[in-house]
């Protein structure tokens, strides 16, 4: 895993770096110009950062696991048609691979909106040396350093626009830190007894690290892997051991496992609760408040919060910006 993860980031960089040579001198032709992007999350920082000088399309929709997402021939020729393409990276799309590199290959700008973090602020889950755990969005300060990306990337191309994609980014990133300062705040109203956040699956160990609260996933990093009985029952004993009171389940994951954890609780005469659902590896519906980044993290943090035993304003972080204007 870790020499095809090298492997894919090289191809890209150096069909990207040549390319990008090429887009520079006759690029954009005309405004808005077209970018393609992969995941919710990468799409709404796009938009942001670009502004009106792009129409920018994203391919995958509310509820789509961007683990198991195969690309489609229209998908394919949206991306060939594209001015640029950005994506997560660090394998979360990983069967688009060859999809993105013959992009780069013939002189679409494609970008990893990670690219900017340091590889000694990724998480390396145990047993899978060399492949970093992709879900980055869920520290909210990580992901202020892919706006910066995106901001960076948009300038090389596109470099008569350069201030106002460094204004928008700048703007994005002041939002991004009243995020990340209220997630902080609302995590830390759980008792410290009880934050333990059990999902569906290992998406948000970042959050956990940057928020401080323990976290614990029936799957692996990735939904491609599958929760046997013995990890079932290993989180069961942990509940009841632990008195824990809420497990969560997620928007583009199965739910089936979650239950599991709460009859094998119950069958051991424990109560817990599906405490609500998460956005994980994809926003909510477009158009509404969850279905943009800052929105996605509001849910998530007032969610927990609230199920956990914790604080949070009643139309959580929205809600409190509404009070205090």
């Amino acid at each position: 895993m870790n020499c095809l993860t090298a492997l894919l980031t090289a191809l890209l960089a150096s069909f990207s770096a040549a390319a990008g040579d090429r887009a520079v001198a006759s690029a954009p032709p005309s405004y808005p110009y077209r970018i393609v992007t992969t995941c919710g999350m990468v799409t709404d920082i796009v938009r942001r950062v670009a502004g009106d000088r792009a129409e920018v399309e994203g391919l995958m929709g509310e509820g789509v696991d961007p683990h198991l997402y195969k690309p489609t021939r229209n998908d394919v020729a949206r991306i060939q048609s594209a001015h640029a393409v950005f994506y997560s990276g660090l394998m979360l799309e990983g069967r688009m691979g060859d999809t993105l590199v013959k992009a780069a290959r013939d002189g679409r700008v494609v970008h990893a909106v990670t690219e900017l973090i340091d590889e000694s602020y990724l998480l390396e889950p145990p047993g899978l040396q060399g492949h970093w755990d992709p879900h980055v969005w869920m520290d909210v300060k990580a992901w202020s350093k892919a706006v910066e990306a995106v901001a960076k990337a948009l300038s090389e191309y596109d470099p008569a626009n350069a201030s106002t994609y460094a204004a928008n980014a700048q703007a994005c990133r002041e939002e991004l830190e009243a995020l990340d300062a209220y997630v902080r705040q609302v995590i830390a109203s759980i008792p410290a007894e009880r934050r333990v956040l059990i999902t569906a699956h290992d998406a948000f160990n970042y959050f956990g690290r940057a928020y401080g609260i323990e976290v614990l996933g029936i799957q692996g990093i990735s939904t491609e892997s599958e929760a046997g009985l013995s990890d079932i029952n290993r989180l069961v004993d942990l509940i009841v051991t632990r008195g824990v009171s809420a497990v969560f389940v997620e928007s583009s994951v199965s739910d089936k496992n979650v239950t599991a954890l709460v009859e094998g609780a119950k069958a051991r005469g424990h109560a817990v609760t599906i405490g609500g659902r998460l956005f994980s590896d994809a926003m909510g519906r477009p158009g509404t408040y969850e279905g943009t980044y800052v929105g996605m993290i509001d849910h998530n943090a007032t969610t927990i919060a609230r199920a956990l035993g914790g604080e949070a304003p009643e139309r959580g972080m929205s809600g409190k910006l509404s009070a205090s204007r």
